[in-house]
């Protein structure tokens, strides 16, 4: 029955001490949640990350008002903890393993083979493809990095990415529309099915 629910019925629930209807909240958001971490910071920090936003809707779960959307609320606690998280790391005197690398992930993806039984040459196209996305991502002046990532891995309508980020529908197009084409750019002739 939960799987019916919208988000904010089951957020309501949750509110009443239904802790069921935060498990199912939970289930329905981790996957979106946890890509939008990763891609803000690094595949390293994201599970962690990911985790804690969900600890801050479970402390905060009171100053959800049921004006909003769930996920504009639940995206909000996840970029705004992005910004903090990557504002404590420009802080640190000595690079982490979990830092992400110019190149694309951090020095503690470069020591796991995670598909050991993946052909060396597929794994070298993934590896250039993923390292070139990332790099054109990275290159992105940081609001339209922000948009691309609470569109395409949060899956949020404009509308929800104008409240999470406090501008205009129209200024969050037009971010979304400048980095698909620096996208399309990084990726040269590969980047002509990016839409």
């Amino acid at each position: 029955m939960r799987d019916t629910l919208s988000d904010e019925d089951l957020m309501a629930r949750f509110q009443a001490g239904d802790r069921a209807a935060f498990a199912a909240l939970m289930k329905r958001h981790l996957g979106g949640v946890y890509n939008f971490v990763a891609r803000h910071t690094s595949v390293a920090m994201a599970e962690d990350l990911s985790q804690e936003v969900f600890l801050r809707v479970v402390e905060r779960n009171s100053a959800f008002k049921h004006e909003a959307k769930f996920t504009t609320w639940l995206y909000a606690i996840a970029r705004n903890l992005c910004v903090d998280t990557l504002r404590k790391m420009s802080h640190r005197r000595h690079p982490s393993l979990d830092e992400p690398l110019a190149s694309g992930g951090s020095l503690g993806d470069t020591v796991r083979d995670e598909h050991p039984s993946a052909s060396a040459e597929r794994m070298a196209e993934g590896h250039e493809a993923a390292g070139t996305i990332s790099a054109t991502l990275e290159a992105m002046p940081e609001e339209q990095r922000e948009v691309f990532l609470l569109r395409e891995v949060g899956g949020l309508p404009f509308a929800e990415i104008a409240k999470v980020t406090g501008v205009p529908e129209n200024t969050v197009k037009s971010r979304m529309r400048y980095a698909l084409e620096r996208l399309r750019g990084g990726l040269g002739d590969e980047g002509e099915g990016v839409a």
